[in-house]
């Protein structure tokens, strides 16, 4: 828990968030695990694997972390979840294809049903923004009325 939305967490939250995952891992890339929030003002904190040690991600990866950290929300019975444009920091992955990736993800989980009641897209910066923003367009057109 060094850099990005993991070394932010870690300052935020306490050492003891990296603690308690430490003793989880490691965990394979596209997996996620809970651990308590610490000083956060949260339930607990899902930290959904991205890369490995390489530092490199792909749209596999961004896909099946997304996935396993709603399944960890929904067997927790979570009512909602902050994600985080993943593998775009240090991973480096495109914003645009992270957004459109994380976003069928999060699509998918919701038709199937959930106890998830509000799903936070929790990103940075105007760039980010904005392609959530085109991601979300894209997808409500793809969809239809």
């Amino acid at each position: 828990m060094g850099g990005g939305v993991a070394g932010a967490i870690k300052r935020q939250g306490g050492e003891e968030i990296e603690r308690e995952a430490s003793r989880q891992g490691p965990i394979a890339v596209g997996e996620a695990v809970v651990t308590g929030a610490g000083r956060l003002p949260a339930r607990a904190v899902i930290h959904a694997a991205t890369m490995g040690p390489d530092l490199v991600t792909d749209e596999r990866a961004i896909r099946a972390a997304t996935r396993s950290a709603l399944v960890r929300a929904a067997e927790r019975r979570f009512s909602s979840i902050a994600l985080p444009a993943l593998g775009t920091g240090v991973g480096g992955f495109p914003l645009e294809r992270a957004a459109a990736v994380m976003l069928e993800e999060i699509a998918a989980h919701v038709r199937g049903g959930t106890t998830l009641q509000e799903i936070v897209l929790a990103v940075r910066g105007a760039q980010a923004r904005e392609a959530f923003i085109g991601a979300l367009r894209r997808a409500a057109l793809e969809e239809g009325p």
